[in-house]
């Protein structure tokens, strides 16, 4: 099959990736051309009853548990689908704000379901890249042709549905997976049409090799990224401070700030401004990680030549070079003590996680403690493959304690009627532990506390049907224990 786009998007029962599940899954292929192929795949996948979907997602995307029980797939036949149907040679998986939302929900469903979390990306020449950056590099460099949004307090926005709206694209239906998709594919082709050269320049500088000889030259570069203020149009001009701890990953530091205030602080200061804060007074720490294989929008500093690109950045090349030329000659101190910050984050996120490691409730959480080996691939193949009474006989074959953890919560989550009584038992006790512990702070007292809180506004009819299925559901999953 000759390369091609699949551009994908999911509706989810909230933003937290690592518990939170896919109630929707829906793209489209098309060609480089970007011309659609084949039919789209638009699928629910239903809810278990161990997760209770966040209020507030459904609110805005109308999928109800009850319709993903009544029409959806189980995980375990969405990723037979997903094989089947979408993970071809040379795919390029697209879409917006991919990388840092829908991928992370993929991966971990892969995870569950014993598929290896990454290898339908790159694998078989797979790769993948994200409208988003390319919106916003755009708007920042090569804004002719296209007309961009802005949000209700005048700052600039990207957001799809803005941009659709502003440069009348069909987008009737937003946050519906499959129209969410389609708008996708026409601002693509919106930006491939105006904007060609850089269009495709993104697109090559998916390959992270290309990155991470840009990036990690040493010279200052063009990046773009949300973390960056929508004031400069998510812009600036960065330079290679040091190598990440984390394999493939650099931290770079934004030219656009003196660094003088900075190269004074001691370790203790450097973690706090690296932290992150709402706090508008904060002092913000102006160093980032880049991950090569993330496909970031970097482009050479020549592309800031015009002086009508530098102003709309705020961007004064003599006060870039000035900046420079301080922090290279502090740079290796500076960095030494920057590498010695992170360690110290990194030690808190770990001893945040120590008390959880042996916990089976996190086990759905457990995915970036380490890669999962060879022998225990082979394992997982088998679970996938197996008849769902033999399932319990594999555990002993996994050499990773999170398989094992994993494996009867995958029977139970997609062979329900399979469950011994003993497995039955197991599997309530689960679902208990889950919704219930924390008397008022539980998962349940949460969640009809906030339905109890939507009630009290003023809701249009379709609200108030999704109010009242969501307090359904909720009333359903309640163990006969605590329902009395």
């Amino acid at each position: 099959m000759a390369a091609s786009f699949f551009f994908y998007d999911l509706e989810t029962t909230g933003f937290d990736a690592r518990q939170g599940r896919i109630m929707q899954f829906a793209g489209q292929r098309t060609d480089l051309e970007l011309k659609p192929v084949g039919e789209p795949v638009n699928v629910l996948i239903k809810l278990t009853p161990d997760v209770l979907p966040g209020p507030n997602a459904i609110m805005v995307t109308g999928i109800t548990p009850q319709q993903t029980l009544a029409d959806g797939l189980t995980e375990a036949e969405f990723l037979k689908l997903f094989y089947d149907e979408v993970v071809k040679p040379d795919t390029i998986f697209m879409g917006f704000n991919s990388i840092r939302f829908d991928d992370e929900f993929m991966r971990f469903l892969h995870y569950r379901n014993f598929y290896d979390a990454y290898e339908w990306q790159w694998k078989d020449g797979c790769s993948r890249w994200d409208l988003l950056d390319l919106v916003r590099m755009t708007r920042a460099l090569r804004p002719d042709g296209i007309k961009w949004p802005f949000a209700p307090d005048g700052k600039p926005a990207n957001r799809l549905e803005f941009l659709t709206k502003v440069n009348k694209l069909d987008h009737s239906q937003a946050h519906d997976a499959l129209d969410d998709v389609r708008a996708t594919i026409a601002v693509a082709q919106l930006i491939r049409a105006k904007q060609p050269e850089l269009f495709d320049y993104l697109l090559g500088m998916r390959d992270k090799k290309k990155v991470g000889a840009l990036v990690g030259g040493g010279q200052p570069f063009v990046y773009t990224t949300g973390r960056y203020s929508s004031e400069h149009l998510h812009t600036s001009v960065a330079v290679l401070l040091a190598n990440h701890p984390q394999d493939g990953a650099v931290l770079v530091y934004d030219l656009r700030h003196d660094p003088t205030p900075f190269l004074a602080m001691s370790v203790d200061e450097l973690v706090s401004a690296w932290r992150f804060t709402k706090d508008p007074d904060a002092v913000r720490l102006p160093v980032k990680t880049i991950k090569y294989n993330r496909a970031p929008a970097v482009a050479p500093l020549g592309v800031i030549k015009d002086g009508a690109v530098r102003e709309r950045l705020g961007l004064d090349l003599d006060v870039i070079s000035r900046h420079l030329k301080i922090l290279k000659k502090h740079q290796a101190e500076f960095a030494a003590k920057i590498l010695k910050a992170i360690a110290r984050l990194d030690d808190e996120r770990e001893k945040a996680q120590t008390s959880l490691v042996d916990n089976q409730l996190t086990v759905d959480s457990r995915l970036y403690e380490g890669f999962i080996g060879g022998p225990d691939k082979q394992t997982m193949r088998s679970a996938r493959t197996a008849k769902p009474e033999d399932l319990a006989m594999l555990a002993d074959n996994f050499q990773d304690e999170r398989l094992k953890s994993l494996l009867p919560l995958y029977k139970a989550r997609n062979y329900p009627n399979s469950l011994t009584a003993e497995e039955r038992t197991a599997w309530d006790n689960f679902i208990h532990q889950q919704l219930l512990d924390g008397g008022t702070t539980s998962q349940l007292a949460k969640y009809f506390a906030r339905l109890e809180e939507l009630g009290k506004e003023k809701l249009s009819g379709q609200k108030k049907y999704l109010l009242e299925e969501l307090k359904l559901y909720g009333e359903s999953i309640i163990p006969l224990d605590e329902a009395g």
